[in-house]
This record gives structure tokens, C-alpha cells and sequence, in this order.
């Protein structure tokens, strides 16, 4: 089913002056404005586009591409308030409209705001809602495993860490000591969960699996070379300066300069670590 609010592969049926029409299927023929057509274009052609209502409450296509589609969470602009609500700038020449109903607090303009996306049952346009809370029940199951990669966006800091929405479902947990870079509210970035608790709540980290302790390793390596094969860092220096210097826990470095040990790239002495002379010259 096509629906409003979603990105769509639709075939071109019908090339005019101001436009193109696309099957939608169930929406019928959508108008893509030629402004917004790829060049060369024609009829039997498929395009990928989004669809959303246009000021008449008609299915309209577009090959822009919005920050976030219905059914997801995004750190917006407000670009305009009025005593009705607020429109964000979402990526659209059309602009994203905030009931004042759904302001977690009043917006003012200028200022961002996390939000999550909806079609309003009333009329099916897409809107948006500032009260996050309302879209996330972690209550409901879920299938998160130990390790698993998933995309986080940061909402909110606790006197434990940093409180994050996972995969556009469920709230998670990134505890202080396991963050080791600037993180900002509203970021969007790709995380792992560490630990999946009896209850369902989900403990994550930015650190897990293969492609991060090969980014570890990567970064130590760039390290001593920058330093011509030398670093006093090691297993006994104190955690923030290693985070500080290399981004990462002490425990990620304790492992990776171990596994850099194992494969001979390195040497681990009382001092620190040293660049194998071979690795130097590669």
C-alpha cells in the first residue's frame, strides 16, 4: 500500500507542461512538479519520491528529501509560531506544522526541538509532537539483543548518562562512564546495546563489535605514527587522558593495544607503547 508520509519507487504515467503523474495505486495519480523532476524524465520511468498533502489537502509528490518521515524522531528548526502552532523546517518547501497542542512547551522561533512525526487522523496530514514521551512505550516487547548495532538519537541527559531514543522505538540508557566524546542533544548517532535488562530496559554504548574495535585499532596506530612510533600511554594511565587523547574507554584501549600486541605491530613496554619499526615504514 502506498501511503502518505513515505518514500515510494512510483511509475510515471502521464508527462504534461507543468509536471508528471505518478501511479500511487491506492492515492491514485499523484501530480510531481517539473521543477522537482530529475532531468529526462519520462512516461515508464519510476522515481523515487516522498509523498505528503499539499495546501488543498491533495497527495502531491517530491524528490526532496525531508529530515524525517512519519513514524520517526528529528531535531528540527522553528521557523515560524503562531497562536495555532508552529511550523519546523524539515527539508521541504512545504513546512512542518506543530499543533500548540503538541508542544511539550510553547516553541519559539529559532530554536530546536525534537520531534516526532505523525499523520493526524483528522485530516491525514503529517504533523508533529514535541511530547516524545507519547510515541515511545517500553512497555512494548521487543527483539534488541546484546551487541546489536542500532541508531540512537540523544534527548535528554540524567545524573547517570545520556538518554537516548533507539531504532525510533524505545528509550535507552548510555551510562556516563562508557561516553567518551561530546555528544549534543538531538544527535543522531550509531550506538550498540550493551545490555538488555530483565525488565526490557536497554543499557547501550557507542562501543561493540568488529567495526569499532577496528576503528580503535586504526586510531592507535595513526596515533603513534603522528608520534614517531612512541606514546607514554598504557595500561596504567589514567582514563581521561586516554579518552582525551584517543576517544576511547580505557578498557577499549587496554584491548586493542593487547590485540596489536598479539598480531606484532606493536611493543608494550614499562614507558608505553611503541610502533614496531616495519609498521613505521608501511
Amino acid at each position: 500500500m502506498i501511503n502518505i508520509g513515505t518514500r515510494h519507487l512510483l511509475e510515471v504515467v502521464t508527462e504534461l507542461d507543468f509536471g508528471f503523474y505518478l501511479d500511487a495505486q491506492n492515492l491514485g495519480e499523484v501530480l510531481l512538479p517539473r521543477k522537482l523532476a530529475p532531468e529526462n524524465l519520462k512516461e515508464g520511468d519510476s522515481v523515487d519520491v516522498f509523498l505528503y498533502l499539499d495546501s488543498e489537502d491533495r497527495p502531491i509528490a517530491t524528490t526532496q528529501t525531508p529530515k524525517a518521515v512519519v513514524g520517526e524522531f528529528a531535531y528540527l528548526t522553528a521557523i515560524d509560531t503562531n497562536q495555532v502552532g508552529a511550523f519546523l523546517d524539515w527539508g521541504l518547501d512545504k513546512d512542518l506544522f506543530v499543533p500548540f497542542a503538541e508542544q511539550h512547551r510553547p516553541m519559539e522561533e529559532g530554536r530546536e526541538y525534537l520531534v516526532y512525526l505523525y499523520l493526524d487522523r483528522l485530516d491525514g496530514r503529517i504533523a508533529a509532537s514535541s511530547k516524545v514521551d507519547n510515541f515511545i512505550d517500553d512497555d512494548q516487547p521487543h527483539t534488541f539483543k546484546a551487541q546489536q548495532p542500532v541508531k540512537l538519537i540523544i534527548a535528554n541527559s540524567t545524573e547517570l548518562g545520556y538518554k537516548a531514543i533507539v531504532n525510533n522505538s524505545h528509550w535507552g540508557l548510555l551510562y556516563k562512564n562508557d561516553v567518551h566524546q561530546r555528544l549534543s542533544f538531538g544527535q543522531q548517532i550509531d550506538g550498540f546495546v550493551k545490555y538488555v535488562r530483565p525488565d526490557g530496559r536497554l543499557d547501550l554504548s557507542l562501543q561493540g563489535g568488529r567495526e569499532t574495535r577496528d576503528k580503535y585499532t586504526k586510531a592507535i596506530l595513526n596515533h603513534l605514527k603522528y608520534n614517531k612510533g612512541y606514546s607514554p600511554l598504557n595500561d596504567r594511565s589514567d582514563p581521561k587522558l586516554i579518552a582525551d587523547q584517543l576517544g576511547m574507554s580505557k578498557k577499549a584501549f587496554k584491548k586493542s593495544i593487547g590485540g596489536l600486541y598479539k598480531n606484532r605491530l606493536i611493543r608494550i613496554e614499562a614507558d608505553g607503547i611503541y610502533l614496531i619499526e616495519t609498521e613505521i615504514e608501511t
